[in-house]
């Protein structure tokens, strides 16, 4: 059992939690743990189309033997007249725990506020606490732990990386990010990593940040609804791609929480180059997001 009710993001997860939370999930991977989610019923309501955080949750239920239930915007009443709160409490009658994908990260606090079973956050544009645990898992799997890893988080300060950076300061991992002028974590992330252990140390020139590396982490630079950012953000962001010649710079393998513009963030080759923990990452968001919901709804 967990000490929160609800993940809205990953520092609302004590150090304690966190641990609980990967080794479960690791032991669910392994098949050393058994445990099921009989008769349990996950709904699921997705503001934003997705692919890993439909399909990882969906198999998940169906692997600890419970069901989900896809809400589209088109399927309830999520903003089409409704307040969110009666949206929250009827769900709560019907299902076991809510994982919700929405824009605005102040719609996810008011369902978490009315709801009287878990709620789980699948993405809002502030935070994303599934990809971090599916992240932290992977680098435990791969380096055997968080001792002595040192992480490099290069591109935008995004709403991934921003629980990639909390993630980090909970779990000890030693982060470096490095992104242009402009388009840094957040002041109030950073001081949040701060009071949790480490806050990141900050640069801006790309082979500086990834000399000592043991991970290095990127993201699309256009997130989805930034559309209109496009052409300001590449020229912004001209010199932070991950591509081959960085990767002559450092040993460290690389992450992505998908989906990768190719060609933009990461290059073909790097993508298909044995360096990347890339798939393995994609795996793991089924194998966290199971840890988390038994340990939230068991």
């Amino acid at each position: 059992m967990l000490d929160v009710d609800h993940l809205v993001d990953i520092d609302d997860l004590s150090p304690e939690d966190l641990n609980t939370v990967l080794d479960r999930a690791s032991a669910l991977k392994s098949g050393e743990d058994g445990t099921r989610l009989d008769q349990q019923t996950l709904g699921m309501l997705f503001e934003k189309p997705s692919t890993r955080t439909r399909i990882s949750f969906e198999t998940g239920m169906t692997q600890l033997g419970g069901h989900a239930i896809f809400l589209g915007p088109d399927d309830i009443q999520l903003g089409h007249g409704e307040p969110l709160k009666d949206t929250s409490r009827v769900l709560s009658r019907y299902v076991d725990v809510v994982m919700v994908r929405l824009f605005d990260h102040a719609d996810l606090l008011e369902i978490a506020n009315y709801a009287d079973v878990p709620v789980v956050n699948g993405l809002t544009d502030e935070a994303h606490p599934c990809q971090t645990l599916a992240d932290l898992l992977t680098i435990k799997e791969t380096f055997g732990g968080f001792d002595d890893v040192q992480a490099t988080w290069i591109g935008d300060g995004n709403n991934v990386g921003q629980s990639f950076v909390l993630g980090c300061a909970l779990a000890g991992v030693d982060l470096t990010v490095c992104t242009p002028p402009g388009y840094g974590m957040s002041d109030a992330v950073l001081e949040r990593a701060d009071e949790l252990g480490d806050a990141p140390t900050v640069v801006d020139d790309p082979v500086d940040a990834v000399a000592d590396a043991d991970v290095l982490y990127t993201d699309v630079w256009v997130s989805m609804g930034q559309e209109d950012e496009r052409e300001e953000k590449l020229d912004a962001f001209e010199g932070y791609q991950v591509n081959m010649e960085l990767l002559n710079e450092t040993d460290a393998l690389v992450m992505h929480c998908l989906p990768a513009h190719r060609g933009e963030e990461i290059t073909d080759a790097v993508l298909e180059s044995e360096r990347v923990l890339v798939w393995d990452q994609a795996e793991n968001r089924l194998h966290a997001q199971k840890g988390l919901l038994v340990e939230l709804v068991e």
